[in-house]
C-alpha cells in the first residue's frame, strides 16, 4: 500500500490545468496500489485555489501556506515539499512535466534520496506496488518501459499522456500543515515576477495553436500568422529555430525543450519538422502543414499539407475564413 503525492502548480486561485494530467495519473495509481491521493499546494495566500482543488477526487489536499512561500523558489518550495512528503509516508509524488516541475522535483528527490524518472506515459502497477513506467526518450523516437528503486519514487506526467481530472460537486477534506522556513538560511530570495502577458490563450490549455518557424524569415512572420491565430482563438508556438533567433520569446516554444502540447487543431507555418519539434506536437487531434518545401519531414506526420509560400497562403487563409464568420 502506497500513498500519492501530486504537487500542484496554481496561478491566480486556480490550478494550472495540466496539472489535472498528473492528479488523474495520481488518483489511478493510489487505487492501484490501495493507497490514497493528495494534492498538495504550495504558496501563500491560497484560500480560493485550495477550494478548487478539493474537488478533483483525491483523497484530500495538503496546504502549505506561509508568507515564507508567497514568491516561488526552488529552494524554498523543496523545502516545503520534503517536509510534507516526510509527514505523509508517500511512496509516489508526481507533478506535470514543465519548468516548474524540472527545476523543483530534482531538488525534493535528492533531499528524499529518491529515485526520479521524467516525462511518463504511464504507470505500471503490480502487486499493490509501482513496478514501472513507460517514458518516451530520444526525443520520442523510443518508448521504453523503464524501473526505479527505492521506496519512494518521483515523477513527472506528460501532461498529454492522461486525461484530466474530472470536477466533482464531492469536496475533499483540505488539510492545513505547517512546515518552518528559515528565511534567513535561504540562498535565493524572490525579487519580483516579470509576466509576458497576453489576450491569447496559454500555449499548453489551447484548443488551437499556430506555431511558426525559420520559414517566417522574422518577426514580421509571427505578426502574419498572429492575425489567423486572433480569428480562430488559437495561441502561437514556435519552433527552437525562431525562438533562438529572437523572434518571439523563449516561452513560445514547442518542442522537446521546450511545451508539448496537444491541441485539437496544431497549424505548422514554415516548420521543416526536425525530430526535437516533432516530440512536442505530435500528439495532437489534427495537424496542418503549410510550407513551401515539399520534401519538408513535417508533411510526413500531417492531416494536411499545403505545399505554399506562408506570405501568399496565410493572408489568404484568413480572407476566407472572415468570409464565413
Amino acid at each position: 500500500m502506497g500513498n500519492v503525492i501530486i504537487l500542484c502548480e496554481h496561478k491566480n486561485g486556480e490550478l494550472i490545468k495540466q496539472s489535472l494530467s498528473a492528479a488523474k495519473a495520481g488518483i489511478d495509481a493510489a487505487k492501484a496500489m490501495g493507497g490514497k491521493s493528495y494534492l498538495l499546494l504550495i504558496g501563500s495566500g491560497m484560500d480560493r485555489v485550495k477550494e478548487s482543488a478539493s474537488h478533483f477526487g483525491t483523497d484530500g489536499v495538503l496546504v502549505v501556506d506561509d508568507p515564507a512561500l508567497a514568491g516561488y523558489t526552488a529552494e524554498a518550495y523543496a523545502i516545503a515539499a520534503y517536509e510534507t512528503i516526510k509527514s505523509q509516508s508517500a511512496s509516489l509524488v508526481l507533478s506535470t512535466t514543465s519548468a516548474f516541475a524540472k527545476e523543483l522535483l530534482p531538488r525534493i528527490a535528492v533531499k528524499l534520496k529518491a529515485g526520479m524518472v521524467s516525462d511518463i506515459l504511464s504507470i505500471n502497477t503490480e502487486g499493490g506496488k509501482v513496478s514501472g513506467f513507460t517514458r518516451a526518450m530520444w526525443a520520442g523516437s523510443i518508448v521504453a518501459d523503464v524501473a526505479v528503486d527505492g521506496d519512494i519514487i518521483i515523477a513527472t506526467v506528460r501532461g498529454t499522456a492522461f486525461e484530466h481530472a474530472p470536477k466533482l460537486d464531492k469536496a475533499s477534506e483540505v488539510k492545513a500543515l505547517s512546515v518552518k522556513i528559515d528565511q534567513q538560511t535561504l540562498k535565493a530570495k524572490y525579487i519580483e515576477t516579470i509576466e509576458h502577458k497576453s489576450t491569447r490563450p496559454q500555449l499548453t490549455d489551447a484548443s488551437v495553436v499556430i506555431s511558426g518557424g525559420r520559414g517566417l524569415k522574422g518577426p514580421e512572420g509571427f505578426k502574419t500568422i498572429g492575425q489567423l491565430a486572433d480569428l480562430l482563438g488559437a495561441a502561437i508556438g514556435a519552433s527552437r529555430a525562431a525562438v533562438d533567433a529572437g523572434w518571439v520569446e523563449n516561452d513560445l516554444q514547442v518542442g522537446q525543450t521546450g511545451k508539448i502540447v496537444a491541441p485539437n487543431l496544431y497549424i505548422a507555418v514554415g516548420i521543416s519538422g526536425a525530430i526535437q519539434h516533432l516530440a512536442g506536437m505530435k500528439d495532437s487531434k489534427t495537424i496542418v502543414a503549410i510550407n513551401k518545401d515539399p520534401d519538408a519531414p513535417i508533411f510526413q506526420i500531417a492531416d494536411y499539407g499545403l505545399v505554399a509560400d506562408f506570405a501568399k497562403a496565410v493572408p489568404e487563409l484568413v480572407e476566407e475564413i472572415k468570409k464565413v464568420k
